[in-house]
């Protein structure tokens, strides 16, 4: 019975070395490949009862594991669409072959060379879709359950695609000259035209004619603002009587919005609104009392700043990706857009994750289940473009175990042949 333990022991010790030289093959081919995660091979005693102060061998088995949970180095590249996270987090994608199935099943890598393929999908060269939650019209990313990929869907964005968005609100900042409402003031017209863009993306103007009310004697510090639409042909779109206040403390200031036509003046937000062709735009002139409003002062007209929203049409030309995972186009207009949130999944045991081709991963019973969280908050890392991340492995500490690997083999291999010499001379025993 001893010898055979020893023989059975001598076996399952080459089979054991057998399969850790297989798990260290693996990590040095794959010594290039990004994202890789290295196999670990671990030995354990196989410990069988003797009887009678005999000793059986009871030999050795091994278990594998993939160690997901280590990262290898970020390299830096010259696509904006490379991504790699940096600490825990790992990135959705899906296989190509599902796109427009309506299925949606989820595998999570941890780094990615993205490119537009012919239909604008941002795809590896394995045949891996980035997924993301879209935005909305206004870039804002809508609230969606973190537990399940049901909201997430295949990045796609078109280069050179045409997008243009309407101006639907305008800040006026300026100064109206005091000296203009003194009694025996010429009264001249201020004149103003701000430009938007209606919804099909072409520029329009809104047109103020900033009237001032001259008293006969004294100051008025009243001026009348009419404001007309180009898109309707001229027509008066509003006109507000503004007064504005000499007091010690706040000279200069709004001191009342009356609307004659037109939105009403809200005074809590400092706006109004008014209907262009295209649709009701809102118009922020300023609080009552606030500086940074429109003023009347010294004798100067001065438009401060004037901004509004909404962009001409425009073709992309670039995307770039955030460390929060936010997607952005870019045109030649010289805006952006937000296209996509881009989340990162975490698993409470990265180690348990099923491991499949090209570098993905399946959550499984052991990993736990997945949570999606905004790159950068709870306990994922940061989401980094231009980068990719390299393999695990490193080759001289598997190359030592190789040759480990090589000598046990050798020994395990000797007690085999040992213990069959031994055989035989029992064999002898009978002649």
């Amino acid at each position: 019975m001893t010898i055979s333990s020893s023989l059975n022991a001598g076996v399952a010790a080459l089979k054991a070395n057998a399969n850790r030289l297989a798990t260290i093959s693996d990590n040095i081919a794959n010594s290039s490949t990004y994202g890789y995660k290295r196999v670990e091979t671990d030995f354990h005693s196989m410990v069988t009862a003797g009887e009678g102060g005999a000793y059986s061998a009871g030999g050795v088995r091994t278990t594998t594991q993939r160690l997901i949970d280590q990262r290898g180095s970020l390299v830096t590249t010259d696509n904006s669409t490379d991504l790699a996270v940096r600490d825990r987090g790992m990135i959705p994608v899906m296989q190509s072959s599902q796109i427009g199935s309506g299925t949606t099943e989820m595998l999570l890598a941890t780094t990615g060379s993205f490119r537009a393929d012919p239909n604008g999908y941002l795809v590896t060269e394995s045949g891996l879709v980035l997924l993301g939650w879209p935005a909305a019209a206004d870039g804002s990313i809508p609230s969606v359950p973190r537990d399940t990929p049901a909201a997430l869907q295949p990045v796609q964005l078109s280069v050179n695609q045409l997008s243009g968005s309407p101006t639907t609100e305008m800040n006026l900042r300026m100064n109206l000259p005091a000296t203009a409402t003194d009694a025996g003031a010429a009264g001249d017209t201020q004149p103003l035209s701000v430009e938007y863009f209606d919804n099909l993306g072409k520029s329009e103007s809104v047109d103020i004619e900033l009237v001032p009310t001259v008293p006969a004697t004294g100051s008025s510090n009243e001026w009348t603002m009419i404001l007309r639409d180009s898109a309707s042909g001229g027509a008066t779109i509003g006109e507000y009587t503004l007064t504005f206040t000499d007091s010690r403390t706040a000279g200069g200031t709004l001191a009342s919005v009356t609307a004659v036509t037109g939105g009403a003046y809200d005074p809590a937000t400092g706006s109004f609104l008014v209907n262009v062709a295209g649709g009701p735009m809102e118009i922020n002139i300023g609080e009552i009392g606030d500086a940074n409003g429109i003023t009347q002062l010294s004798d100067t007209f001065a438009p401060v700043s004037i901004t509004r929203d909404g962009a001409a049409v425009g073709t992309m030309t670039s995307v770039e990706i955030d460390e929060n995972g936010y997607v952005y186009a870019f045109y030649d207009t010289g805006v952006s857009r937000r296209m996509y949130q881009i989340p990162l999944a975490d698993v409470p045991n990265p180690n348990g994750l099923t491991a499949l081709d090209s570098q993905t991963y399946a959550p499984s019973r052991d990993s736990g289940t997945f949570f999606l969280w905004n790159a950068g908050d709870g306990p994922t890392g940061d989401l980094i473009s231009f980068a990719r991340e390299e393999s695990t492995t490193d080759v001289a500490t598997e190359l030592t175990s190789m040759i480990q690997t090589q000598r046990a083999y050798s020994s395990s291999a000797k007690v085999i042949q040992t213990v069959d010499e031994m055989l035989q001379e029992t064999t002898n025993i009978k002649r």
